[in-house]
């Protein structure tokens, strides 16, 4: 494997801002999960009955058998969870994760849900598991669950939630649905873009700690004091860091026979409680967000190196490390993702290749290097990075004296160590480089070979930083 396909960096350390209305130091979002007629059931065709998120520890599936237990257990979500839901949410901006033959099996249901004004998402169209699905079936089944999700409803769902879903969920989905956002991601506290289904698709992801899911798996909560705790820390810590400029989304997950509980339900309505205390918190729903982002934060197209071809590769970064094009010809070949997008991402990769180098070949980067203010400078023979380099520092501008005391330098440095004297000038002024260039010259070959090589890196480094981050 050359390309690993999962982004592992994100925003990084600064991500964008916001911009939530009115100014919001945090954006909170409720998911209803709506599942209760659309689990694993033989009477909906299914080999055997449901056995995930319920209050049966280790429960397991019976193949060919209905269990009772479990089927009332969902039961009390559509019967009584979800109405005491409503009557606690129904002020507030809501998103319904519906899993469309749950929808079609719940009129009621449905009907408070739109008169409440929530946003009704699409959860699939059965609580299942999509990981053995080929393509094409689970393909089938988006169609469908779009398909009746509409009838059902009347209108065509814009935000996609499988949960249980496969590697080609999220594809699969941009493809088939004319979504604002797919939620199929854990990955960040922000909305963020992606390609998926041949476009740019806006990924809204959810969350797995603050839902009452974690109240039916061992590493969960047990008591409603737990889940309060957690979300209003959660709220504390996204709130704070909305006060310092750096605003982000709060999804709190749902589901109608778990947080419908009436102990689970006074949590709840503790926490939100303690929410709406705040200034400046935008409840809203997750379309409500997409649609927002979408419009304050619209995809970018830029380049991506880890995309690029090798041609394409080694003609934009065979140069960063001066007349040695086999470094980024190497770099190519490493396990390259959109980690390695970044200035910081493809001088990790081209370091790697210097450094694993033998002295003779990084020998050969550091001669590539011209002399400070020498006789290449004064013909306008650099390479364009090297002339922009030392003109930043004013080398382009010495006096005669000053140029005397560099070729003096050079000479005497060169003698001594048979490579050029290296040193990254954007770091510097005319002064710095020539105090480092008279405290280096002391050193011994190793110790200055070794400080040679680490300049040669902070000169990629920051050529990088020049050419991607403009």
């Amino acid at each position: 494997m050359t390309r690993y396909p999962r982004d592992m960096i994100g925003y990084g350390a600064e991500p964008p801002f916001a911009d939530w209305p009115g100014g919001a130091k945090i954006a909170v979002q409720i998911v209803l999960n709506y599942e209760e007629g659309g689990e694993n059931n033989i009477l909906h065709g299914d080999a055997a009955s449901e056995a995930f998120l319920s209050e049966i520890t280790g429960a397991r599936p019976w193949p060919g058998q209905r269990h009772w237990n479990m089927e009332s257990i969902y039961e009390y979500g559509a019967r009584a969870g979800f109405w005491r839901l409503h009557r606690l949410l129904g002020r507030l901006p809501v998103t319904v994760y519906g899993v469309a033959t749950a929808l079609a099996r719940a009129p009621e249901q449905v009907a408070a849900m739109k008169a409440a004004g929530w946003e009704i998402a699409s959860h699939g169209l059965k609580w299942i598991e999509h990981k053995d699905m080929s393509p094409d079936e689970e393909r089938a089944r988006i169609r469908e669950a779009i398909r009746l999700h509409t009838e059902v409803t009347g209108a065509a769902p814009r935000g996609w939630y499988t949960g249980r879903c496969s590697m080609h969920t999220v594809d699969l989905a941009a493809g088939e649905g004319n979504f604002a956002y797919i939620a199929d991601s854990y990955a960040d506290d922000l909305p963020y873009w992606t390609r998926a289904g041949g476009k740019d698709q806006l990924i809204l992801p959810y969350t797995m700690d603050c839902n009452d899911m974690r109240f039916a798996i061992q590493a969960g909560f047990s008591t409603g004091d737990q889940f309060e705790s957690y979300l209003r820390d959660s709220f504390d810590m996204l709130y704070a860091e909305g006060v310092a400029g750096a605003p982000k989304m709060l999804s709190v997950g749902l589901h109608a026979r778990i947080a419908g509980r009436p102990g689970r339900a006074a949590a709840l309505q503790r926490a939100i409680g303690y929410f709406e205390q705040h200034e400046g918190v935008w409840f809203a729903t997750r379309e409500q967000i997409a649609d927002h982002w979408a419009s304050v934060h619209p995809p970018v197209q830029k380049a991506r190196p880890s995309a690029m071809d090798k041609a394409a590769f080694v003609a934009a970064f065979g140069g960063v490390f001066e007349h040695s094009p086999w470094i980024a010809e190497g770099a190519f070949d490493l396990e390259l993702g959109p980690a390695h997008d970044t200035a910081a991402g493809v001088h990790n990769a081209l370091a790697r290749v210097f450094r694993k180098a033998s002295d003779e070949r990084r020998l050969g980067v550091l001669v590539a290097h011209p002399d400070l203010a020498g006789k290449l400078a004064a013909a306008k023979r650099l390479t364009a990075d090297s002339t922009a380099e030392q003109a930043a520092a004013g080398l382009d501008a010495l006096t005669d004296d000053e140029r005397t005391a560099f070729t003096e330098l050079n000479a005497a440095y060169t003698a001594r160590f048979g490579f050029p004297f290296i040193i990254a000038v954007r770091d510097h002024t005319r002064a710095s480089i020539m105090a480092a260039f008279q405290r280096r010259i002391d050193n011994s070959r190793d110790a200055e070979f070794a400080e040679a090589c680490r300049q040669v890196e902070r000169i990629a480094e920051l050529r990088l930083e020049e050419k991607l981050n403009a």
